[in-house]
């Protein structure tokens, strides 16, 4: 297994430690930031977010520049991104920080693409992440590091970039499963 690849597994190894610091009640206290309170619990699961968001870059980056890109790291990096987000907007619903009918949008787009997927593996066609698609995930990780930092460092000026950078990736995740499936289409109408 190559170094981007395992970059792409640590990301997956760090949800588990994120989901258990906003599920666990620890009591480390607030910091009040404006007019929002942010408990210590979010403020380092969000940077735990954005740290493990960071490594999609650097794989990405070093898998290209090393010629290392994979079929297995075409694979997992995308499940690592999925995995991450879908486990963060499902705790921001449970939080009352996101409306859970803009988690079931996003997450449906997710598990239909990851089934157009599913079926052209099975006909031996590998398709890689679109532009698209790596724009929707970076919108939606811009999102959740604005909604699990409460809105930080917005909430000084009173405007709510964490639910305005929501609606944008709800948009931008809307959209790029419509593109993903138009531009793929052939590989449902072909497939035995």
């Amino acid at each position: 297994m190559n170094i981007p690849n395992k970059i792409t597994l640590s990301r997956i190894f760090l949800i588990p430690i994120f989901i258990l610091l906003l599920s666990i009640p620890f009591d480390w206290g607030e910091i009040t930031i404006g007019e929002a309170v942010l408990p210590v619990s979010h403020l380092v699961a969000g940077l735990l977010f954005i740290v493990a968001s960071t490594t999609d870059w650097v794989d990405g980056y070093y898998a290209r520049k090393y010629n290392l890109v994979t079929n297995l790291g075409k694979f997992l990096d995308p499940l690592a991104d999925k995995l991450l987000v879908s486990a963060a907007l499902i705790l921001l619903v449970e939080l009352g920080l996101a409306p859970a009918w803009v988690v079931i949008v996003i997450i449906s787009r997710e598990f239909a693409v990851t089934g157009l997927r599913l079926v052209a593996a099975g006909e031996g066609i590998v398709l890689a992440a679109s532009q698209m698609g790596k724009l929707k995930t970076w919108i939606q990780i811009v999102a959740i590091s604005a909604l699990l930092l409460h809105n930080f460092p917005f909430s000084y000026i009173g405007f709510r970039f964490d639910i305005v950078s929501l609606y944008a990736a709800l948009i931008i995740t809307a959209y790029s499963g419509y593109d993903y499936f138009v531009k793929n289409w052939n590989v449902m109408r072909d497939s035995k």
